[in-house]
């Protein structure tokens, strides 16, 4: 699978530099900030449309100019693919009247919420090659057990008989070890590295001394996990009982 981390990362230039190189990382919309070291150290990238951000702080998505964004990026060779514009708690004709007026020609992945309807999942994963699963409403925490009830609800409506997904699987804030080695996605993102990377007290009596290694440490222990190759629900369960 894909680890893509949330940028902006912390510390220096270098710091920010050797922390990304070779690596995948996810540039939001409002934070544009190493966007320049991205795309000349990553391998890949994805860009987040700032709706989780908007959802949080209130204020309204500029879509406009998110399309101009993506469609100035879309052809770098390391570009993989754009979220689409969307409304966290909103309902499923706010999110659909928004695929609509996606750009055609922009590599774009639409967002399944897990509040919205299991027949719109099944919906997007017939249209489109990659679907993003979204937490929100009750299921805004991933890992909880009512959100791993919801996501096998969703895994069985996604996959065949033999666990495989009918389409590529995103996991929005999902670059959890405990959560990602056991759906079978094709990749996942977080901020863990860049936000926790300031954290001193995560690393107990050795700490690495700058913020940038410490990044590169926890980044380090999310890469040397996998996806699940297919869905199997009952190593899920034996895990959280």
């Amino acid at each position: 699978m894909i680890h893509y981390h949330g940028t902006p990362i912390g510390g220096t230039l270098t710091d920010k530099a050797r922390f990304l190189v070779g690596r995948h990382a996810l540039v939001p919309f409002p934070r544009q900030d190493d966007m320049g070291i991205v795309a000349e150290a990553c391998q890949s990238f994805v860009f987040d449309n700032g709706a989780f951000t908007v959802w949080r702080r209130g204020g309204q998505l500029d879509t406009e100019g998110y399309y101009r964004w993506v469609d100035d990026w879309y052809r770098h060779p390391g570009f993989d693919w754009a979220l689409i514009p969307d409304v966290i708690d909103g309902d499923e004709e706010a999110n659909d009247a928004l695929l609509r007026d996606w750009p055609a020609h922009l590599p774009g992945v639409p967002v399944w919420h897990l509040h919205e309807s299991i027949e719109r999942l099944e919906r997007l994963a017939s249209e489109w090659r990659t679907v993003a699963f979204g937490s929100s409403g009750q299921w805004r925490n991933p890992g909880t057990e009512a959100w791993w009830q919801r996501m096998r609800t969703a895994m069985a409506a996604v996959c065949d008989d033999q666990g495989r997904p009918r389409c590529r699987l995103h996991g929005l804030r999902m670059l959890d070890p405990q959560i990602f080695s056991l759906l079978p996605f094709a990749s996942a993102d977080s901020t863990n590295a860049a936000v926790n990377g300031g954290s001193v007290s995560r690393f107990g009596m050795y700490v690495p001394p700058t913020a940038g290694q410490r990044a590169e440490v926890i980044a380090s222990r999310i890469e040397s996990h996998n996806s699940a190759g297919a869905w199997v629900p009952s190593n899920q369960i034996e895990l959280s009982i």
